[in-house]
């Protein structure tokens, strides 16, 4: 019998990928609703959280896309505002407008209200709240092919933050940016308060099965540069120490969506960083010279070309694979998460494309 490398824990422990082989590849969201597999699955549970919170429905949508394509790697089934929830905060899915959360109560006087109610929970109960992800994390190891690696993964703090604070999305989080700037040390509190709670998250994900992390700061690009240390660069360092601290063997990928070339240039540095994952306008040839040095590069589709044929597919994405995959240091996925109207064959031809890679 042979047993197939797991091609992506591979790179993310250290082993190059050679000039001449594929890289490894995984989407991200690509359990979701493009797929009729998880439309299926969704109907029979009824809501988003409610797949969340079953085990086995989570086991079956993280499944369904490896059954589908044959990618490398599998993400859990979950969502980075159920650490909140978990946290003791009601979070809640409003169709056709999104995630909504009961706001924090807002910062008065000298003493962080928002911060007290944090603290009101034990660590058992913490991970209690969690225990389906757990599970589901473990169902899923052992359902899946043994070449896939199983990533568990959380938000950044300053990304929850803005969930948390704001109760609901926003367009460019201007409220919650006048908190940094109006009470910054309060600011710093909350976010390192999250920042120890998702390296623990994490942590219990790789007890739990998962063997490699990606850490989500989908909001990064929102904040400009006078806030960076802040919001981005104090959490994220405290977050990955801890979570080094706590799993020093396990690869962690970071994904600060939308930040500036500079900002990606420390990312990259940062030892803690086993992998940048950079969005579609970072430039390919750019992030090889620069990047790719320091931390594997991985991305950056652009997700809307999914959206047109198989051929613009295919050309795109060798386009892509010639400008990085040469530098053996590269995880081919997309720029941001897989869109709901893409056709299944243009994601074939995505994964066909990059399989058959030869340098």
């Amino acid at each position: 019998m042979v047993i197939k490398e797991k091609k992506l824990l591979a790179l993310l422990t250290g082993k190059n990928i050679k000039e001449d082989m594929a890289p490894p590849i995984w989407m991200m969201r690509q359990a979701g609703r493009y797929l009729p597999e998880y439309q299926n699955s969704r109907k029979q549970v009824g809501g988003f959280l409610e797949m969340c919170d079953s085990p086995a429905f989570a086991t079956e949508v993280t499944c369904q896309p490896i059954r589908r394509y044959g990618f490398d790697g599998a993400i859990i089934f979950a969502d980075i505002l159920l650490l909140p929830r978990a946290l003791g905060q009601h979070v809640w899915f409003e169709g056709g407008v999104g995630p909504k959360l009961t706001p924090l109560p807002s910062f008065e006087g000298e003493d962080i209200r928002t911060l007290e109610i944090l603290r009101d929970y034990t660590s058992e109960e913490f991970h209690k709240n969690l225990a389906p992800v757990y599970q589901a994390l473990q169902q899923t190891r052992a359902a899946l092919p043994a070449e896939t690696t199983l990533l568990g993964f959380c938000g950044a703090p300053w990304t929850v933050f803005c969930y948390m604070f704001n109760g609901a999305g926003s367009k460019d989080w201007a409220n919650v940016k006048a908190q940094a700037y109006k009470t910054p040390e309060k600011v710093k509190e909350v976010l390192t308060f999250l920042a120890h709670r998702s390296a623990e998250y994490l942590a219990k994900q790789v007890e739990s099965g998962a063997e490699a992390v990606q850490v989500f700061d989908s909001w990064a690009g929102a904040v400009p540069p006078a806030l960076e240390d802040l919001l981005l660069k104090q959490p994220l360092k405290i977050l990955m120490q801890k979570f080094k601290e706590l799993c020093p063997n396990t690869p962690l990928i970071l994904f600060p969506k939308g930040v500036s070339p500079s900002l990606l240039e420390h990312f990259a540095q940062m030892e803690e960083v086993t992998a940048l994952a950079v969005d579609e306008k970072v430039d390919l040839n750019w992030a090889a010279k620069v990047l790719a040095p320091h931390a594997i590069v991985q991305g950056n589709l652009d997700n809307a070309l999914l959206l047109t044929t198989p051929a613009q597919v295919k050309k795109a994405t060798e386009e892509m694979l010639a400008k990085i995959a040469p530098t053996g240091r590269y995880i081919v996925n997309l720029g941001h998460g897989v869109l709901p109207p893409t056709p299944l064959e243009n994601v074939a031809t995505f994964v066909k494309t990059v399989k058959e890679w030869q340098g």
